[in-house]
């Protein structure tokens, strides 16, 4: 009897001790978030269809894993960093969500890796494309899966050029995307032997595009780059088109464009245009069969965004069953094992850095005589391997060894200045920002002539 007492009492101890670990053989259901734009320029990428596709997946997975009930929370984050960041630590600290799957906004995207780092929790990002995700901003724990600005920049930039594309004017969105998207898009065109004529920014959301248009075809580019999406990209084809720049000498290339965009724009404006994608429904009849079921659930055929949510939250998934736990770290460690084969991607890899790596397709959009439906809209022109769609993990590995290399260099020269200014009796002045990546070794140089030249003045008062 006392035998049984003190192992009743141990066993007590030991669940009033650790809650958390009889909690998940308890039922406590493990929490998904999804965040989303719905009401805003990207509602149409992910948004409440993005939502719809994270449940299919849930349901279609058996709506349990390990035992416990899978509950999908959802919000609204409006394009705004901040709420991005107060509902996700909500969530992380208030209702003990594991993973976060998040669908547009780079800006977001980083508060939201930065934050997932700082909890140890899995992130994936779905529709946000800065490559920083996967390079000098890279986590432990985030998985980038759909597309980043190179794979987009890349496949797009590539084409045109080789077709005689080689004088480029862009026309970017005003944010991290944006930017980064016209950064890897004026890399492919130099490498190729064009130039950038050159550029000018917009704000989010922009309804009117004239001006910007006008500076576009007065600069006598072959190519007018668009690197922005959604109802930016929309509203840029549109009045391109009513100038008559879709049909001129100069092309107008989006560097990111989605079925909903086609089909708001029409394919007698859009038709010709020539783009990068990750998925479209009507490729093979794996893509045909989630595509009518995800047309049953929300009247529309997925994007690829929305595609790609639901072979996220579908390969996180197998990774807990296959970890036998919720751990981040161990479920991390089988996502970057186990290969994806779905009807999104075929042999797609998460390498050390996040990042996801499949085959891309070059596409191009429709001409309305072509089309057999509503949502026949574009045709797979060639398939890009995925071993030539991403950068490899070589180019990361070795931007952060130069990256380190310039800060030991920017190191020494500081140390120096600092004696210098020592020496003469004056107080420092500030310093420059850490270098950031390997592009800046020349800004690098100026930064530090700068400093040399500002003691030098101090020096000399």
């Amino acid at each position: 009897m006392m035998k049984l007492r003190f192992a009743l009492t141990w066993t007590l101890a030991v669940a009033v001790a650790m809650p958390g670990a009889f909690a998940a053989s308890s039922g406590e259901p493990l929490k998904v978030g999804v965040i989303v734009d719905m009401s805003g320029v990207y509602s149409g990428i992910g948004g409440t269809g993005g939502v719809a596709a994270v449940k299919m997946a849930v349901r279609d997975f058996g709506g349990k894993v390990l035992g416990r009930p899978i509950e999908v929370l959802s919000a609204d984050y409006q394009n705004k960093v901040d709420i991005t960041a107060t509902r996700a630590r909500q969530w992380y600290d208030r209702d003990n969500v594991s993973m976060v799957i998040e669908s547009t906004d780079s800006a977001s995207a980083l508060a939201l890796q930065k934050l997932g780092m700082e909890k140890r929790k899995v992130t994936i990002f779905a529709g946000s494309a800065t490559t920083d995700l996967t390079g000098k901003q890279c986590s432990p724990y985030g998985v980038h899966y759909v597309y980043d600005t190179y794979a987009l920049a890349n496949g797009t930039a590539r084409a045109v050029v080789s077709e005689g594309g080689k004088r480029w004017f862009f026309i970017t969105a005003d944010y991290a995307f944006g930017h980064s998207l016209q950064s890897q898009a004026t890399q492919v065109v130099t490498s190729m032997g064009g130039q950038v004529v050159g550029s000018i920014d917009h704000p989010l959301a922009t309804s009117d595009f004239a001006s910007f248009l006008m500076q576009a075809q007065s600069s006598k580019a072959q190519v007018i780059g668009l690197a922005n999406a959604g109802r930016d990209t929309q509203n840029a084809i549109r009045q391109a088109a009513e100038f008559g720049m879709m049909t001129g000498k100069q092309i107008v290339a989006p560097l990111l464009i989605f079925d909903g965009d086609l089909k708001g724009i029409g394919l007698k404006t859009a038709q010709g245009v020539q783009f990068t994608t990750a998925f479209y429904w009507d490729y093979n009849d794996r893509t045909r069969a989630f595509a009518k079921a995800f047309n049953a659930e929300t009247g529309k055929m997925p994007t690829m965004v929305q595609a790609g949510m639901y072979s996220a939250v579908t390969h996180y998934l197998q990774a807990v069953q296959a970890a036998g736990t919720v751990d981040s770290d161990a479920v991390i460690a089988k996502m970057k094992a186990m290969p994806i084969n779905d009807f999104f991607a075929r042999d797609g890899r998460i390498l050390a850095n996040g990042l996801m790596v499949h085959d891309m397709y070059l596409a191009e959009a429709k001409k309305p005589s072509e089309s057999k439906g509503e949502w026949d809209l574009l045709k797979i022109r060639s398939v890009i391997p995925k071993e030539t769609a991403f950068q490899t993990l070589q180019h990361y590995r070795t931007l952060s060894e130069r990256t380190l290399q310039a800060r030991a260099r920017y190191a020494v020269q500081e140390a120096a200045l600092h004696i210098m200014s020592d020496s003469t009796r004056h107080m420092s002045v500030e310093t420059t920002s850490d270098v950031e990546t390997a592009d800046n070794d020349a800004s690098l140089s100026r930064e530090r002539d700068h400093v040399v030249a500002r003691r030098a003045g101090v020096a000399r008062r």
